[in-house]
């Protein structure tokens, strides 16, 4: 779990957003209110936001986070984790402490705890076949 989780709350703007992005090298924050996890923006969002859709950067992030939020708590163990992740197809799972913002974890942190690269991509391809329609995945040519 890393402890140090990048966080902007609800009334930040999606510019606002961006620049902490960018200051801190991340590709999502997580959206608190009062502490509290409600929401996901990452990278991706803004783009398609912004740049796709043409919404002003000065809109509230709250507006275009993604949610409803799978949390975890920080007791539970990195097998309960990872099946989180997988069953609701997300790659970071913020972590509470109570009702508080305690923690964060992605596929990438699971797999430098276990030690196996091979778990995370699977991990990311288990994702990735559950979000994306059957047709994507057809062999091609043939």
């Amino acid at each position: 779990m890393t402890h140090a989780v990048i966080s902007a709350e609800v009334s930040e703007t999606l510019a606002g957003v961006g620049a902490l992005m960018r200051d801190r090298g991340v590709g999502s924050v997580v959206i608190v209110d009062g502490g509290r996890p409600v929401g996901v923006l990452t990278d991706r969002d803004l783009a398609l936001a912004v740049v796709a859709d043409g919404v002003e950067p000065s809109e509230p992030a709250q507006v275009h986070m993604s949610r409803p939020l799978v949390t975890g708590h920080t007791e539970m163990d990195i097998e309960e984790a990872a099946a989180l992740m997988v069953e609701n197809r997300i790659r970071r799972l913020p972590l509470r402490d109570g009702e508080l913002l305690s923690g964060i974890v992605t596929i990438d942190d699971l797999a430098v705890r276990v030690g196996d690269l091979g778990l995370a991509q699977g991990m990311t391809a288990e994702v990735a076949r559950a979000a994306l329609p059957g047709f994507y995945f057809r062999q091609r040519g043939g």
